[in-house]
């Protein structure tokens, strides 16, 4: 982390090991779809993949637009995806097949039922296991990614959607295999159309404990997380468990439930970004001194529609440039008013506050550097203006 090169702190560089693991989980997850490949006919696993394929890109950018305020680094998001589509999917898959082969010849259970028990007891626990150990992974080595229940929501809704991405090849290539064009048809509704967040919604609950622990410290922290970890099997199993015993009125009751876990997520992510907003308020007037940040600046990066207004500013008069410089000094400066709110809470010591501090105001000096020569106008909306507070650490 070279002084030199102040941009150490957005972290927005892949480290090796970052790289390495996008291998190893880049081949587990052709392991899992060799897998598709040998169960059924090479033309349906295509067909599949293409259909399991074909609404990732609206999905994740639907949970992407709930990270705009201060976006995460784009390689530890794609690690997460990659980790949910790879080895989370392979690792649950094998374990999975393995308890309900035990089922059925060792605890001499019918098939159907069989699948129903590991359906709706094993799963759960399988699959939120192996999809949460990411998110505990980036507890411990990411935690300074972790700013509040926004971060845990998007990490774990990436994890998800790349276990649920994998998961579909499967499920569709069987559908083919036993039911034809029509049982192909019903499942991609029922998979792809009617429930695409499920795994992202059980999921969060463990994001939403990590996150809550990240920005905490005692033992305390480890009852939440499994608190979060029961919630998210429960959830699961509750879906799975209506849908083998009770039938599609069971699933309705299911998905009316997966509503409800939906409606109050979106809540805590406006909740959470009216409070990042409130940290920035707070924080960054006692930098004007500085010049780096003024009235408009606070007003301008304490609204979504003042920060888009700003980024076409700087691309229409300062090309890809001035929009990069631009997008640098928001998300700066939003980190800093978080780095405030981690040293209040005494998540990080005062060594570490300083060494950010100092290189999140010369990325912002940096980008102002880089700025278009005249200054953009004033969003088209009027704007709460910043509140009085302090730069002091903790």
């Amino acid at each position: 982390m070279s002084s030199s090169d102040p941009r150490w702190v957005l972290r927005d560089r892949p480290s090796r090991a970052l790289i390495g693991g996008l291998v190893a989980t880049g081949l587990c997850g052709l392991v899992s779809l060799s897998f598709d490949v040998l169960n059924g006919d090479p033309v349906y696993f295509f067909i599949a993949l293409l259909l399991a394929l074909a609404p990732v890109p609206v999905l994740l950018a639907a949970v992407l637009a709930l990270d705009r305020i201060e976006p995460e680094p784009r390689g530890n998001l794609v690690f997460a995806f990659a980790w949910g589509a790879g080895v989370a999917v392979l690792f649950a898959g094998v374990i999975n097949s393995f308890n309900l082969i035990y089922l059925e010849n060792t605890v001499r259970l019918g098939y159907d039922y069989a699948r129903n028990l590991t359906a709706t007891f094993g799963a759960p626990v399988v699959e939120e296991t192996m999809k949460g150990l990411v998110l505990l992974g980036l507890l411990r080595f990411r935690r300074a990614e972790l700013d509040g229940p926004t971060d845990g929501i998007i990490y774990a809704c990436m994890v998800g959607l790349g276990f649920a991405m994998s998961e579909n090849v499967s499920y569709y290539v069987a559908a083919l295999d036993e039911m034809g064009a029509q049982g192909l048809a019903v499942t991609v509704v029922l998979r792809g159309v009617l429930s695409p967040f499920a795994h992202p919604l059980f999921t969060s609950m463990i994001g939403v404990a990590v996150a809550y622990a990240a920005q905490r410290s005692g033992p305390g922290r480890i009852l939440v997380i499994v608190a979060g970890w029961v919630g998210a099997m429960l959830l699961h199993g509750i879906w799975n468990g209506f849908a083998s015993y009770v039938g599609i009125a069971g699933l309705a009751i299911a998905y009316v439930l997966l509503m409800i876990v939906l409606f109050v997520l979106i809540w805590i992510v406006f909740r959470d970004r009216k409070r990042i907003i409130g940290l920035i308020q707070a924080y960054l007037p006692a930098y004007w001194a500085t010049g780096l940040v003024s009235s408009a600046d606070v007003a301008m990066l304490s609204s979504l529609p003042g920060r888009r207004h700003a980024r076409q500013w700087a691309r229409a008069n300062g090309g890809r440039p001035g929009l990069r410089a631009m997008s640098d000094y928001q998300l700066a400066a939003t980190e800093l008013g978080l780095l405030h709110e981690r040293a209040r809470g005494h998540v990080i010591d005062e060594p570490t506050f300083n060494a950010e501090q100092r290189a999140l105001l010369e990325c912002m000096a940096a980008a102002r550097t880089r700025f278009p020569a005249v200054p953009p106008p004033p969003p088209p909306s009027p704007f709460p203006g910043p509140q009085a507070g302090g730069a002091h650490l903790g």
